[in-house]
């Protein structure tokens, strides 16, 4: 099945869409300003970011309300990435290699999109997520700290920590009070009013008119004027020495996008009653990204707290994601000049709320209690996106987690493994069966298996033959496995082997299906054959039942034969 890639606009909601769209670009605003200043690449790249995939998210996109643009984790990334190559190229050639990483990530996920990756990236452990999501916002929240305190963002984390305490020996004091007063307005903004006018945008206007009327010969870090009107096209710039690093920044902002919009589709979801497509998504994200890049704009991704604003505002389709990119143009046009009075103080403060709230606190509460093993998954998570870097977080995060989740569900699958020589070992044979368990006098030995036998249960499955050596057949009941994995079955294969070695008889109970398909695929008769041109004795047999009391009788038959008179 194609994946359309236009989606048709529909007017049937235009009033909603733009009461949506409109109260979304309000929102997006001071926080497209600040997410560019964050960067490193100036307030513009975070205004071209959100009207590029603002755009062309919403047109080419699969979650009808969604608004995309900058967004806190995304803008580590691209500040992390801006940073490494403008210290090694200064003369503009490193910020043109990372907005050419903007739009490789863009390629990425248009291929994900391609290959239907969507319905697979967000199956990470809740505590991964929580984890990396909470490293995000200390990240975010280290590094407003020296805009706060009125000097220039020291660059990246361990910077920022290295240098705090001559930042805090030594603040901007009308900076810091003008932080302080924009992060007290958009906590004490009535919810009431936070619908009509979002706290963010109040605390930008009201902070910059205080630093404007009251603190005009204040020396202050400010925006500075920014550029008015459409981009210049920035080509791709590739560094054969950098490849490895663009790539995996790349692959960085790819994965880090595609999490956060899938994320934010599953809360448009619940609160517009819609469904998504996730494959569509993707591809939307990723040409937006594309774009964006290509004309100098941040990379960005489904925003959540725009979505929902825009969804409570009346937004009911891509419509209202198209009228949020277009507000934001006409800013781009005509509002430069008053931007640029914006103290970087003021939007220090807005991020910090954004880090604040990103941290995932009602989980940081809860994890102990609900597990102990998740709490310190969630904490190395947070570390090493503090500290190392996103990719290394995830990944590890999700290697330990399925461990653990492997471990657990081998656990159970050996519950299931059990080794009967008489009719006390197992609770579901019936009185046919047992009697006949009971004329065997533990001659018949059976290996009884139930549910999904994974790699996980190889080794159970030949660690509980290992304990019984004294039998004369072998029943393997797999009549009540499902599926069985590669190494379970090869692990039976080993246990038929040895048995055949042994001059042992080998009765196989198993149902029509994919485990039957799968030991057919093993060819197991040829333990038999091989046995016949090895030695001239009369070779055991390898049966294939479907009934585990006709393997029993048939057992029982050959260990003990009729007696003839």
């Amino acid at each position: 099945m194609s994946i359309p890639l236009v989606n048709s606009l529909s007017f049937r909601h235009w009033r909603g869409d733009l009461f949506g769209g409109v109260t979304a670009a309000i929102v997006a605003l001071p926080l497209a300003l600040a997410f560019g200043v964050a960067s490193g690449a100036g307030a513009i790249a975070g205004l071209y970011g959100a009207v590029f995939t603002g755009f062309f998210a919403a047109l080419f996109g699969g979650t009808p309300t969604q608004i995309s643009g900058p967004t806190g984790p995304m803008t580590v990334v691209i500040a992390t990435v801006i940073s490494a190559f403008v210290a090694r190229y200064p003369d503009g050639t490193g910020l043109a290699m990372a907005f050419t990483v903007v739009m490789l990530g863009g390629v990425l996920q248009i291929i994900f999109g391609l290959m239907r990756l969507g319905q697979y990236i967000t199956l990470l452990p809740y505590t991964v997520i929580s984890g990396f999501m909470s490293g995000i916002g200390v990240i975010i929240v280290l590094l407003q700290l020296p805009p706060l305190l009125g000097h220039q963002a020291a660059g990246g984390v361990i910077g920022t920590l290295q240098q705090l305490p001559a930042f805090l020996s030594q603040p901007n004091w009308f900076a810091l009070g003008l932080g302080l007063l924009t992060l007290a307005i958009v906590y004490a903004v009535p919810t009431s009013l936070n619908r009509v006018l979002p706290s963010p945008l109040i605390a930008l206007v009201v902070g910059t008119l205080v630093s404007v009327l009251f603190l005009g010969d204040v020396d202050l870090p400010r925006i500075g004027t920014i550029p008015q009107g459409l981009p210049n096209l920035k080509l791709p710039s590739f560094n054969l020495r950098e490849l490895d690093d663009m790539l995996r920044y790349g692959i960085m902002l790819a994965v880090l996008g595609a999490i956060d919009s899938l994320l934010t589709s599953l809360v448009a979801d619940s609160i517009s009653r819609t469904q998504h497509d996730s494959d569509k998504e993707l591809i939307g994200q990723g040409i937006g990204n594309l774009i964006s890049g290509l004309f100098g704009g941040l990379a960005g991704a489904g925003a959540t707290m725009r979505t929902v604003v825009n969804v409570q505002a009346g937004g009911r389709t891509p419509l209202s994601g198209l009228i949020h990119a277009l507000v934001l143009l006409l800013v781009i046009f005509w509002a430069g000049p008053l931007t640029a009075q914006i103290p970087d103080a003021v939007l220090a403060g807005i991020l910090l709320k954004v880090g604040i709230d990103i941290l995932d606190w009602g989980f940081i509460k809860r994890a102990p209690k609900i597990s102990l093993k998740g709490t310190g998954i969630m904490y190395m998570v947070l570390f090493l996106t503090v500290f190392v870097d996103l990719i290394t977080a995830v990944l590890v995060g999700a290697f330990v987690a399925n461990m653990l989740t492997i471990k657990r569900l081998s656990d159970l699958q050996s519950n299931r493994i059990k080794t009967i020589t008489g009719p006390t070992d197992s609770q579901n044979l019936t009185l046919a069966e047992q009697d006949i368990l009971i004329q065997s006098k533990g001659d018949i030995l059976m290996l009884q298996l139930g549910g999904p036998m994974s790699f996980g249960a190889a080794k159970s499955i030949s660690r509980r033959l290992s304990f019984v050596k004294n039998y004369r057949a072998l029943v393997l009941d797999l009549s009540e496995v499902p599926t069985i994995g590669v190494t379970a079955a090869l692990a039976i294969e080993s246990i038929v082997q040895d048995a055949v070695k042994r001059d042992r008889n080998v009765w196989i109970v198993v149902k029509p299906g994919q485990v039957q398909s799968r030991l057919e695929t093993l060819d197991l008769q040829r333990f038999v054959t091989q046995r016949k041109r090895s030695d001239s004795k009369v070779p055991p047999a390898i049966h294939q039942v479907e009934n585990r009391f006709q393997a029993l009788q048939s057992a029982l038959v050959l260990i003990q034969p009729p007696v003839t008179v």
